[in-house]
């Protein structure tokens, strides 16, 4: 009789199996509790795919694609399915995977002709593929074997990532004769991707669109966001300009010495736009009395709010700050969430009348009174500070909600600028594995909130899925109604942040919920080497996460 090993199931519920069995088979006995297929498991709260073989006792979990580490396997596999695809239509075809934009993936194509019956034709292809449901198969090769393999077919983005993996083996994935490789975990079948849509953009490229965890059961219709893609392709333009489009270009920089050139570049790319809107307002200071920035977490708002008053102050104007915080209703008219908690970022928490009024009287040049939130007491104070405008003034306002036209209804839009801003990265892994935004932000805010709110690794990320239902809520869906775009990212930053973060990552501990997290991020930063921080300047905006920031006294 063979020996048997026993299954936990989420703590609870208990199974026997044979030795080598694998996850595959034993995730059979629990589709029941899934409404999708299973696509990826956790075992002993490691992330494990689904054809590997048990040996011994396990507690196991598995995640379809309303899981957030679900859905990330899902959009990997769709990645190499569409890799597959393109090599069936034209195998002299080169496709890129460039950025995250609404729900989904916007790639670009070389080689042939990017048309709409192209696309067309990709889409009938991958569909295709999932009907033949052809095995995803993992294997581990030679740091150096795959090398090898990937010069054969000159794919320099993969031999350029894999020389700066310090790894003796890698994990390679093969659909048919097409190899590739990725960062992530794959599910094992194509047949498990069966629901998504390419879009196409005139001119341009197209984009993958997939389900969500908010919207599971079909793909949403891709919205173009115009001003947005315009940043992105601005980026991607002075990428390929600086030859940085990758992970290995960034570290070819550091390997010759020249990491202080790339943080002034960066640095510079940034201090740019800031100079452009700074432009705009003079040449509008007549009408632009107030100026609303917003955006996601740790996009660098505070920073940038800073900085853009010295380049008005440059020209001239006189700036002002105000801040949403102050506005805050009274805590006994504070909305509640279901569960009875006092939901402080939706809009409704703040005194919409009063602040508006304060605007108002500002624009008409009266002098107002300006309020001063308690947060121990949960009411508004005045201890005798006004403000008054004069004819050359500008009042700056900071917030979650700035550019939501909820906030400031009583202006007219001819008095104010509105700013939407973001590390919007056009930097890739490789070709093939593109940077998600998230990320960059997840690990600013992770440094920041260690070095400044006391707050340990495992707070932030155990956070992150609040924050981003927040964002999701109270901030992308008005990005559309800013005037300008600011791109925060600094191509430099990952091997400043690499730093600070993997120290904060290690001391996840492996019971915790959030340690799968953590090795994904920390395998992401080995893609990267180190730079040393002292070369950023006091003034940049990674100095408000790192500190050091020359604009903030605790620092």
């Amino acid at each position: 009789m063979s020996k048997l090993i026993t299954v936990t199931y989420k703590g609870k519920e208990e199974k026997k199996y044979p030795v080598g069995i694998t996850l595959k088979e034993i995730s059979k006995d629990f589709s029941k509790y899934y409404k999708y297929p299973v696509l990826i498991s956790e075992v002993n709260n490691n992330i494990r795919e689904l054809n590997e073989e048990v040996l011994k006792n396990i507690d196991v979990d598995f995640f379809d694609r309303t899981s957030n580490v679900g859905l990330s396997t899902y959009g990997r596999t769709l990645q190499f399915i569409l890799v597959y695809a393109l090599k069936r239509i034209n195998a002299r075809a080169k496709l890129r995977i460039e950025n995250s934009i609404d729900k989904g993936f916007y790639c670009e194509v070389s080689g042939i002709e990017l048309n709409k019956p192209l696309i067309n034709a990709l889409q009938k292809e991958m569909e295709k593929i999932v009907l033949e449901k052809w095995e995803i198969i993992k294997f581990n090769v030679r740091r150096q074997d795959a090398i090898e393999y990937f010069a054969k077919r000159k794919m320099a983005d993969k031999v350029n990532v894999l020389k700066y993996i310090s790894n003796s083996y890698v994990s390679l994935y093969r659909i048919d004769d097409v190899y590739d490789y990725f960062y992530g975990p794959l599910a094992d079948n194509t047949s498990l991707i069966d629901e998504f849509k390419l879009s196409y953009i005139k001119d341009k490229g197209f984009v993958v669109s997939y389900p969500t965890e908010a919207n599971p059961d079909i793909t949403l219709d891709y919205v173009h966001h115009e001003m947005l893609f315009n940043k992105f392709c601005e980026y991607e333009k002075w990428n390929k300009m600086l030859g940085t489009q990758n992970a290995s270009d960034i570290n070819n920089y550091v390997t010759n010495g020249d990491f202080s050139e790339l943080i002034n570049l960066s640095e510079t790319f940034y201090e740019n736009q800031l100079s452009d809107i700074a432009n705009k307002i003079y040449e509008n200071k007549k009408n632009i009395k107030i100026v609303l920035i917003a955006g996601p977490s740790s996009s660098g708002k505070t920073t940038t709010a800073k900085k853009l008053s010295i380049y008005l102050k440059s020209r001239g104007l006189k700036t002002h700050s105000l801040s949403t915080d102050d506005y805050f209703v009274e805590r006994e008219q504070t909305p509640k969430h279901k569960d009875g908690s006092y939901d402080f970022e939706c809009v409704e928490a703040v005194d919409v009348t009063l602040f508006n009024r304060t605007l108002v009287d500002l624009l008409n040049g009266k002098e107002v009174n300006l309020p001063e939130f308690n947060f121990i007491t949960g009411k508004k104070e005045y201890k005798g500070k006004t403000l008054k405008l004069g004819n050359d003034d500008v009042v700056i306002v900071e917030g979650l909600h700035a550019i939501n036209e909820k906030l400031t209804p009583a202006i007219e839009q001819k008095n104010k600028y509105k700013i939407y801003i973001s590390p919007l990265t056009q930097l890739n892994i490789d070709d093939h594995n593109r940077i998600h935004t998230s990320d960059i932000r997840k690990l600013r805010r992770m440094v920041r909130d260690n070095n400044f709110r006391g707050y340990s690794a495992s707070d932030t990320l155990n956070a992150w899925k609040s924050i981003r239902q927040g964002e999701e809520k109270y901030v992308f869906p008005f990005q559309d109604e800013a005037d300008v775009v600011i791109n925060s990212s600094l191509l430099y930053e990952i091997g400043i942040l690499k730093l600070y973060a993997e120290p904060l990552l290690f001391s996840v501990k492996e019971d915790e919920g959030c340690y799968t997290e953590a090795i994904r991020l920390i395998n992401f930063l080995r893609n990267f080497l180190a730079i040393p921080s002292e070369n950023v300047p006091k003034d940049s905006v990674l100095r408000e996460f790192i500190g050091g920031s020359c604009y903030y006294e605790k620092n």
